[in-house]
């Protein structure tokens, strides 16, 4: 399904930025021009980001006018988040920025979602369910108008982070927090649970502001996903391979 299409092509500016996240269900491909939207598009159920990414980048290259060889960057969320969506994005553009010998730059999918919330004056949480009640999640705060870091993005037992968050004001952000809703009210009576539905999923655009204020990656090739924590079949398989390769999940 497709929530909405935006395109407003508009000036003749220096940096032409292609952003994407598909480290979660959502899907969010943007294309800006400097600080101008040229066009973003959003899905918000369909998990096939392998079948859909590339024509969605097509889409609104052909849609704005642009041709790859006009791209000066290209953004991607590095994780956390889905294995599987995850190797997409980052294969994605790892191939095109490679391709087309322009930057690549890698943005956290929480600081992503953490970076919807304008205005807010609070600590903001962006989080993800890593099941089993653990949580993907960082601490995230305005300051002079730059996303500052508080605390690093880690997976964790929700109930540690929470104790970690007591007496601080802060706003909870993301499509998973309704999950823990409950835990979070018990623990945090003060927090705000993030309202604003939009501000709970990956937005194209936010992505790509947020890459233009950030250094490239040095190395394309050796640049890969942040996955915070290994796949339960690869914690399995080191338990009896503690001597062995300790790289289970192959390297893109």
């Amino acid at each position: 399904m497709i929530k909405y299409v935006r395109i407003l092509k508009e000036g003749n500016r220096e940096m032409k930025v292609l952003a994407m996240d598909t480290s979660n269900p959502t899907m969010a491909v943007a294309i800006m021009e400097d600080r101008e939207i040229l066009g973003q598009l959003q899905t918000m159920v369909n998990k096939t980001h392998s079948k859909t990414l590339m024509p969605a980048i097509d889409f609104l290259m052909e849609s704005v006018g642009l041709t790859p060889a006009d791209l000066d960057r290209i953004a991607v969320a590095q994780g956390p988040g889905s294995y599987t969506g995850l190797r997409i994005g980052v294969t994605t553009a790892k191939t095109l920025a490679n391709t087309l010998s322009i930057d690549l730059v890698g943005i956290s999918s929480l600081k992503t979602i953490a970076a919807n919330c304008i205005n807010e004056h609070d600590w903001i949480v962006p989080l993800f369910d890593a099941r089993r009640e653990n949580v993907y999640a960082g601490v995230y705060q305005w300051k002079d108008r730059k996303l500052i870091n508080i605390l690093e993005d880690q997976h964790i037992s929700l109930e540690h982070l929470l104790g970690q968050l007591k007496d601080q004001p802060c706003r909870f952000v993301g499509a998973d927090v309704k999950k823990f809703q409950t835990q979070i009210a018990e623990k945090l009576p003060l927090a705000k649970i993030n309202s604003i539905t939009q501000w709970d999923y990956p937005n194209g655009v936010v992505l790509s502001q947020l890459a233009q204020d950030e250094s490239p990656v040095r190395d394309i090739h050796q640049f890969l996903p942040n996955y915070l924590k290994r796949v339960e079949a690869e914690e399995n398989w080191l338990k009896t391979h503690q001597n062995g390769v300790q790289n289970y999940v192959e390297k893109i």
